[in-house]
């Protein structure tokens, strides 16, 4: 199974660099793809340099949004851009370690399931921070289980693993953070098999970057009533 870990990127001049090495060192991963979705603080500088040393093992590309477009619209635009058989999407803070990924692709390489989602509620170590936004996470899981007669525990997880085919007929609409519910919205009702496995946490606060915001907890309610109802 042919690994593509999808990695969008917005202003990560301290964590890039890390975040790569760490995904090269697990050794399971076919192709990295970075989506710069219109950095400012030195980023692209870090990437140019990336591209230029790169030994093609795994295979590295990166795409350079001239503007800001949303972690949605980056998340996509890798999508569109990946060759694997399979593809995880990985942000760039080092909240998700990708030292995970293997238990990850577990499900997928067994044939149970079609989609994985690495949850940060099912008891693997995490930082203790962030308690509203916690609360935030698991009251729009409990509205996504009732929309769509689920038992998930973490909708809002970053790692998410999917087969290519899951998402060949998948158009996803979001530019924002809000990309996590209308593509959790969109594989439930295609009834496809998700599994849910335990990841680490690393959470950072708003003081470490952190850019999601009350606005997008608004805009995911939205997005998980809207595409219940339509396609």
């Amino acid at each position: 199974m042919k690994l593509s870990v999808i990695i969008p990127v917005y202003n990560e001049v301290n964590t890039i660099k890390e975040i790569v090495q760490r995904v090269k060192n697990i050794n399971v991963v076919y192709e990295i793809i970075i989506v710069d979705d219109g950095s400012s603080d030195g980023t692209r500088d870090i990437l140019r340099m990336m591209e230029a040393g790169n030994d093609d093992s795994p295979i590295l590309r990166i795409i350079y949004n001239e503007k800001n477009q949303g972690k949605g619209s980056a998340v996509w635009t890798g999508i569109q851009n990946a060759n694997g058989d399979a593809l995880l999407i990985q942000d760039a803070d080092l909240e998700y370690d990708p030292r995970d990924v293997p238990a990850l692709i577990k499900p997928l390489e067994e044939g149970v399931a079609d989609v994985v989602y690495g949850s940060r509620f099912l008891g693997a170590p995490h930082r203790s921070t962030m308690f509203w936004h916690m609360v935030a996470n698991m009251m729009l899981t409990m509205f996504t289980n009732i929309l769509y007669d689920t038992i998930l525990t973490d909708m809002e997880t970053g790692y998410k693993l999917f087969r290519r085919e899951v998402v060949a007929n998948i158009k996803i609409r979001s530019k924002r953070f809000d990309f996590e519910p209308e593509f959790t919205a969109k594989i439930l009702k295609k009834k496809v098999r998700v599994f849910e496995v335990p990841i680490s946490f690393n959470a950072r606060d708003y003081s470490d970057g952190k850019k999601i915001g009350l606005k997008d907890a608004f805009a995911a309610v939205w997005a998980l009533l809207i595409y219940r109802l339509i396609d």
